[in-house]
């Protein structure tokens, strides 16, 4: 029976899990993520969850541990954040070029140094060319529902990559909301069964993670690049998927469009900050401002036809970053700036929110303030 709870955004996020049905589950705490590992350990020791849980003694072997899942044939799943990204780096990539379509759930928190366990985006940021499919959230439903979608995405034949699921690390773990909850029926029928091609069987023996001289190096990442392509279309499939089995979806799957009939200006941001973003557009449409909002939802793969479509009336758009590319700017500016390179629009980038730092109204107008008076972008402290 479907159900609506309030209910912490950890708890949504490990409830998701738990209706993906994965069978192991390799698990190191890090704050502010820890609370997803301890519901779905819950879940386990209630009888709620088969799944074998693996407590590991450090982020750098929960990834491992994935992998080892994942070649095995299983379907699998952990979380981290911040300081515990960075560790897992060394094996990222490797999870990738194995083609092993592994979730993960990013509780988005602040790099040190210094120490911060508050939120911001530069853990998956830092992470985001390593052939990771990223897919941020804007609010708890959203995060509850991509878990479910990332697991379709990901084992598309045509894809076979490692997905993050990334939400603002206390802004959406730990507040509560109500939270539409489906059927395991109809999650089951939704994701159905990991039936992989390739894992370890003495039957039918393969290499995984082998050494590549420079005549095969190359056509390793050619194919994960092309799936990151392949991941653009099925992105945009499953959402639509997903929309008319539960009469939810975001977008298109890769961007959403918010009151961007008539804009003339805009601004670009991913994650939760949409949501005052949204409130903001209101405000100003309502003063007869012609602005607009452009979600980002997919960082990886980067939705440049989208937005060149999205952008093709706008005379300035603005990109929220939160986080900065240090000795340049913020990397969703660039990456922008880029994808624009021969359309009119004006982009202006901003750095926000860096360690937890509240990016409210205010800061949100001034932006739109100065995109449409043509001023450069600056840090909004």
């Amino acid at each position: 029976m479907v159900e609506k709870k309030v209910m912490s955004g950890s708890e949504a996020i490990a409830l998701a899990v738990k209706l993906c049905k994965p069978l192991v589950l390799p698990m190191y705490p890090i704050t502010p993520s820890t609370l997803v590992p301890e519901k779905l350990s819950e879940f386990v020791a209630n009888g709620e969850l088969n799944a074998q849980m693996i407590y590991v003694e450090s982020e750098h072997s929960a990834i491992s541990a994935l992998y080892g899942a994942y070649a095995t044939g299983v379907r699998s799943f952990t979380a981290t954040a911040s300081q515990g990204l960075a560790l897992m780096h060394e094996i990222i990539p490797i999870v990738s070029a194995s083609r092993f379509p592994a979730v993960m759930f990013i509780a988005n928190r602040a790099l040190s140094g210094p120490l911060s366990i508050w939120n911001d985006h530069s853990d998956s940021m830092s992470e985001r060319d390593q052939g990771w499919i990223q897919l941020f959230c804007e609010d708890i439903q959203e995060a509850f529902d991509t878990i479910i979608m990332a697991y379709k995405i990901a084992e598309k034949e045509n894809v076979s990559l490692p997905i993050m699921v990334c939400a603002d690390g206390f802004i959406l773990t730990h507040v509560y909301e109500p939270v539409q909850i489906e059927e395991q029926e109809k999650i089951t029928d939704f994701v159905g069964t990991y039936n992989p091609k390739d894992f370890l069987d003495t039957k039918n023996p393969k290499t995984f993670g082998a050494f590549a001289q420079p005549n095969t190096y190359f056509e390793f990442k050619e194919q994960v690049q092309d799936a990151m392509m392949e991941a653009l279309k099925e992105i945009k499939n499953v959402n639509e998927e997903f929309g008319k089995k539960f009469k939810r979806k975001y977008g298109d799957g890769l961007i959403e469009l918010i009151e961007m009939q008539d804009a003339e200006y805009a601004l670009l941001i991913a994650g939760s900050t949409i949501g005052t973003a949204r409130e903001v557009v209101k405000d100003l449409r309502k003063k007869g401002k012609k602005v607009g909002l452009i979600k980002l939802k997919s960082v990886r793969p980067f939705p440049t036809k989208e937005l060149i479509l999205a952008s093709k009336k706008l005379k300035g758009l603005g990109i929220i970053d939160r986080h900065i590319s240090l000795g340049y700017e913020g990397a969703l500016c660039t990456e922008t700036k880029a994808a624009l390179v021969k359309e009119k629009v004006n982009v202006t980038g901003f750095i926000a929110g860096l360690g937890g730092r509240d990016i409210d109204r205010e800061r949100i107008r001034h932006a739109f303030d100065l995109i449409i008076n043509g001023k450069e972008g600056v840090w909004l402290k």
